[in-house]
This record gives C-alpha cells, sequence and structure tokens, in this order.
C-alpha cells in the first residue's frame, strides 16, 4: 500500500461507513431552494466557472454558486474534511480515496468523452515511442488522482508492472517543469497543460508520445461528488440536483459553440492563442452524460487496477460510491430542454 493510501485507511478507524447506495430512497429534489442560497463548488482551471457563465446556465439557477479553484482530488477532499465544500468535478479516482479514507463523497453525475483522460508529454530528447518503451523509466506520478489508475492501466496495456519503470511521486501542477527539466521521463497531462507544455517549450525539444501509441488507454471520465453532510439536506440536495442538470447544459453548449467556448475559456481565462485554443477543444472529443448505474462497472474496474497495484489496503464495490438518486438526472438534462 502506498504512503497516502496507508494513511488514509488508518483515518477509517471510527469513521461512519458509507452507506449502501442502493439502499437510499428515490429522490424527489422538490425542496424550495432560496435565492439567497449559495451552493460552494470546487473546480479545477475554472472550467466549471467559465462554461456556466458563458453559458448563461449559472443565470438559470436560481440561487448563488460560487466556484473555488483546485488542482487535484487530494487538495478538493481535504477541502470537503474542513466542511468547506458541497460538491466538486473531478476524475475516476478521487472517490476511490474518499472511499478508502473513511470520508465518503457520493458521485452524484458523471461525464464521459470520447477522448483519452490524457497524453503523455516527454522529455526534450526522449527515445519514448511506443508503450513498451517505458519500461526503465522516470514517469510523473499521482496517487489519489485520475493520473494514478490512468498510468496503472498504461502499465497493464504495455506488460509492464510497477517494478519495470520509476514512478515518481508529483503534484500534478509539477509534472510540467519536471518533464521540462528531465527529472521525469515522461508525463501524463491533460489540456490545457498539455498543449501550453508543447508550444511554450517548443524550441527546448518538447514533445509528446503519438497518440496512436495510446490506442486502448481510458477514455476521460469525470464525476461531481458531493459532501453527504449537503446530501442529507432536502434543500442542498436540490439545489446539486439542479447544478447537475445545468452542468449538462452548460457542457453541451461548449460543444455546440466552440467559437465562443475556446475565446471565452482557452484564450481569455487559459491565454492560450487561438489557435492552439482551437486545436486543444478539438482533442476534448464529444461528451455524453450517462446514468450513474451504467458507469458503475468503469469505476469497478478503476478500483480493481488500484488494488491489484497494491495501493489501497482492499478491495472495495464501486457501487458503493454512488448516490443513486441521481441516477437519471445529468442524463435526463442532457435529452431536454431545462
Amino acid at each position: 500500500m502506498t504512503p497516502i493510501f496507508r494513511l488514509l485507511a488508518t483515518l477509517t478507524l471510527g469513521a461512519a461507513a458509507l452507506p449502501a447506495a442502493s439502499a437510499r430512497a428515490a429522490g424527489d429534489f422538490d425542496a424550495k431552494v432560496p435565492p439567497d442560497f449559495q451552493l460552494v463548488v470546487a473546480d479545477q482551471r475554472q472550467q466549471l466557472q467559465v462554461a456556466f457563465a458563458a453559458s448563461g446556465e449559472q443565470k438559470k439557477l436560481p440561487f448563488k454558486v460560487k466556484f473555488a479553484d483546485f488542482r487535484g482530488g487530494p487538495a478538493i477532499l481535504e477541502a470537503f474534511r474542513g466542511g468547506a465544500l458541497d460538491l466538486a468535478i473531478v476524475g475516476d479516482a478521487p472517490p476511490v480515496q474518499a472511499h478508502v479514507s473513511g470520508y465518503p463523497l457520493p458521485i452524484v453525475g458523471a461525464k464521459l468523452t470520447d477522448a483519452p483522460t490524457y497524453r503523455y508529454a516527454l522529455k526534450p530528447g526522449s527515445d519514448i515511442r511506443k508503450l513498451g518503451d517505458l519500461r526503465g523509466k522516470k514517469i510523473a506520478y499521482a496517487e489519489g488522482t485520475a493520473v494514478q489508475p490512468f498510468v496503472l492501466a498504461t502499465l497493464q496495456k504495455a506488460g509492464l508492472t510497477k517494478k519495470d519503470v520509476t514512478l515518481v511521486p508529483l503534484r500534478i501542477v509539477d509534472f510540467t517543469d519536471a518533464v521540462r527539466t528531465g527529472e521525469v521521463d515522461i508525463a501524463p497531462m491533460n489540456e490545457p497543460p498539455f498543449s501550453r507544455y508543447l508550444t511554450s517549450f517548443k524550441k527546448d525539444g518538447a514533445q509528446a508520445l503519438d497518440l496512436g501509441a495510446q490506442e486502448g488507454l481510458p477514455r476521460n471520465l469525470n464525476y461531481l461528488y458531493a459532501s453527504q453532510t449537503s446530501l442529507r439536506d432536502p434543500v442542498r440536495t436540490a439545489a446539486i440536483a439542479a447544478f447537475v442538470r445545468h452542468w449538462a447544459k452548460a457542457v453541451q453548449w461548449t460543444e455546440a459553440n466552440p467559437e465562443a467556448w475556446i475565446k471565452a475559456y482557452y484564450v481569455k481565462s487559459q491565454n492560450l492563442p487561438a489557435d492552439v485554443g482551437a486545436t486543444v477543444h478539438a482533442s476534448q472529443g464529444k461528451s455524453s452524460f450517462p446514468a450513474l448505474s451504467a458507469v458503475v462497472p468503469r469505476q469497478q474496474h478503476i478500483i480493481d487496477l488500484i488494488h491489484a497495484a497494491g495501493e489501497i489496503p482492499k478491495r472495495l464495490e464501486a457501487k458503493e460510491e454512488f448516490d443513486f438518486r441521481f441516477d437519471q438526472i445529468g442524463a435526463q438534462a442532457a435529452k431536454s430542454d431545462l
């Protein structure tokens, strides 16, 4: 078991067990949310905040939303523990981290895309051309984030184990410098850091693993997960359900209005040139909003992958990480007009 998950496992002592999601009552989300109510949502790289503002979905919400920007699941989990958040957007590993910690944060929304979770950035001068070339290399790694299962899936695809490589524990915000300076040979990056690395350090030899070499690696899966305290409150639960619905519509707007989204997010928020922003946007793929029950097998695979690598103390049940009162909320919103 790795250090962060060993620590999280010790925190489960005396912690309330995660209630079986299937035992939860079907929700009706009909509580009235007062206009002065505020929902606090953890964002990453301002993507939610800009999408809600640019699409106009924030104005449609009958309450206030405060966005707080974070980098990665571990920091978000700590903010939840401190009672600072109602809701957060994360990848597929943070719900596992929360589950192991004994501080469950039930999943209430899911977004799946047909693009890979990460692209692999290579250090200048790297000779890596295929996944099999990773043997003996140093790979940037961040436990408790979506990087963790993505790298483990990469090793599995390449027929390698953790013993065949060196996993270098880093904060996600340090991946760019680590691969640029050669501290690591390869780093999984999402956008826009991936494209920013290639453009900003092109003269220094920045390069990337060909997308074709990543064929078969996991597609990007994002979750909205929520505080159990908030989910016990009928008003906050109703607000969270409304947020999930409008999240689906905001994402659909970004894909239906690429020029406006590129300008609002990639250019104005992330300071990328418009042509780079357009390339990044095109690489993100098409989003869908599956029912929560439909992604349980994918989440179980993630859990089993991390467990098989010895990074969590026992096998967990993925279905326990979902609040199935929200099973169809995002899926139905994506198919309708709000």
